[in-house]
């Protein structure tokens, strides 16, 4: 497939319930990719949940889901959006219901991190994950 792929690509609409949305489109994906679609759709949905919850409440944009492969055949996966406050992995407390996104993404992914965009229009967390 090389350098000019489509980008696989989902503009998540502001609403928690859109997550099922987020889940069908990971799983239609990595289906056409071969690959299982478990790791995929957790991590999706805990960093799209958390860019809804704390970057759409502050600026009102678009968060947009993008998929796509890495040279080892891994998932590229990265969220986009419109926040410049960088979210933090908060010490998982097994009974609390917040802070447990990248904790979960911590424990699932062969590697994440979080870039700031240049001009202060926002940010990208975004999480490599091996095949299973």
């Amino acid at each position: 497939m090389g350098q000019g792929a489509a980008e696989n690509e989902m503009v998540v609409k502001q609403d928690l319930k859109v997550v099922a949305e987020v889940r069908r489109f990971v799983r239609l994906v990595t289906g056409q990719w071969g690959m299982d679609d478990f790791v995929p759709c957790l991590v999706a949905s805990e960093l799209v949940t958390n860019a809804l919850q704390h970057a759409v409440s502050a600026t009102g944009d678009d968060v947009i889901l993008r998929l796509s492969r890495t040279e080892d055949d891994a998932l590229w996966m990265e969220v986009q959006d419109a926040a410049c406050s960088l979210p933090h992995m908060l010490a998982a407390d097994t009974s609390s219901e917040t802070g447990r996104g990248l904790f979960i993404v911590d424990q699932y992914a062969r590697c994440w991190g979080i870039r700031a965009l240049a001009d202060n229009v926002g940010k990208v967390v975004f999480a490599v994950i091996d095949r299973t």
